[in-house]
């Protein structure tokens, strides 16, 4: 008998080892896209997606004004995700072994994400952020996600997501938790990641929404499977009670305060509109590192190097030019870089080396022509 993902049990993914289905890959997608879900490719074996093609990865480039996603290339992650069927059948046809995510924000989904890593308990403001743990209350036991999201919604009355039978819920390779849900119509809710700086639900629980993506459920990466759990295989509105905390803690901006304006596609333009000198040179810079912190609210997919590379190459034009000194800039992206991916500071070293390398090569001046297309 077959499931409502299409499938009947013995073509559920096999345990960690096993190999994507080129069939089942496919049949995911198509799956997904059928619900209205823009699905784009993950690597083969891994949750992340493939790298950018060579234009893509230039010093400089940015998702904004590219033309590969229309094109039908998959660049910058879940930003090319797509609901077209023939491409579907062109990017799942031709890499059988491409794993499935889905852009949540475009698909109306808030998939509340629950880890059960092995951690250090953190202080008790950042337990459930926003509500106070007096020192009386006894943590022992206390350990991952799944503790700190049923505390929450025993402490409101209700069932914690983690035990939602009435929703589509995917156990993850790691041992964690996907338990998905349909947003409210017209409520554009935030991405978070665990219960660090910024908004945040709870500690080992991120939240996938606009601005980053999930792996669907049936994708099989080196780690294990991501697999159904239960019965149900629709996602079902989300709670009230829940959409009450999410706003409570940040993931929905005032319907007053306008979303963030993207950041302008030529750094030369914005230290124009700035007014000039050492100062806009500042401000335009400022513009560009807000950008590479805003990348902690989403572990990944949210275009940390592309971004902290658009920064890195302007601020080495800037230093070139004689706009900014070149310990400073150094500074400001490692500071920018470290809130953003803490204890990766290789990874992101190696980027800001590189781009302020590439950067120094092409001075940015207000008359000058340094162009960050």
């Amino acid at each position: 008998m077959a499931d409502e993902l299409g499938f009947s049990r013995s073509d559920l993914p096999e345990p960690a080892h096993a190999r994507q289905s080129p069939s089942r890959s496919l049949a995911t997608a198509r799956w997904c896209a059928g619900r209205g879900w823009p699905v784009h490719p993950l690597a083969p074996g891994r949750k992340t997606p493939p790298g950018n093609c060579a234009a893509c990865r230039k010093p400089g480039h940015t998702y904004r004004g590219c033309r590969c996603p229309a094109d039908g290339r998959w660049c910058h992650g879940f930003r090319a995700a797509t609901l077209d069927f023939a491409r579907i059948e062109q990017w799942w046809g031709a890499n059988p072994g491409f794993g499935v995510g889905i852009s949540c924000g475009p698909a109306g989904l808030v998939v509340v994400d629950v880890d059960a890593h092995a951690r250090r308990l953190p202080d008790r403001d950042r337990l459930l952020p926003g509500i106070e743990i007096s020192e009386a209350v006894d943590l022992t036991g206390l350990a991952n996600g799944f503790h700190t999201i049923g505390v929450l919604a025993a402490l409101r009355g209700v069932t914690s997501p983690a035990e939602d039978e009435t929703t589509l819920r995917v156990r993850t390779p790691s041992g964690g938790l996907h338990v998905w849900y349909r947003a409210h119509r017209g409520h554009r809710w935030q991405s978070s990641a665990g219960s660090g700086g910024g908004r945040a639900l709870a500690w080992q629980v991120d939240i996938r929404a606009h601005g980053g993506y999930i792996v669907a459920p049936g994708t099989v990466t080196e780690a294990g499977a991501y697999e159904p759990v239960g019965r149900v295989r629709e996602p079902a509105p989300l709670p009230d009670w829940l959409a009450r905390e999410l706003q409570r803690t940040g993931h929905l901006p005032p319907a007053h305060v306008p979303a963030p304006r993207p950041v302008p596609p030529r750094a030369r333009q914005a230290v124009l509109a700035a007014g000039g000198g050492r100062f806009a040179a500042g401000r335009a810079l400022t513009v560009l590192l807000a950008d590479v912190a805003a990348c902690a609210a989403v572990p990944e997919g949210a275009g940390f190097t592309e971004k902290l590379n658009r920064a890195a190459y302007t601020a080495g034009g800037l230093v070139a030019a004689g706009l900014l000194d070149e310990e400073e800039a150094q500074r400001l992206l490692t500071e920018a870089a470290a809130r953003a991916r803490p204890g990766q500071r290789r990874r992101y070293g190696a980027v800001i080396r590189g781009g302020l390398s590439a950067g120094r090569m092409r001075p940015l001046s207000l008359g000058g022509t340094h162009d960050l297309r």
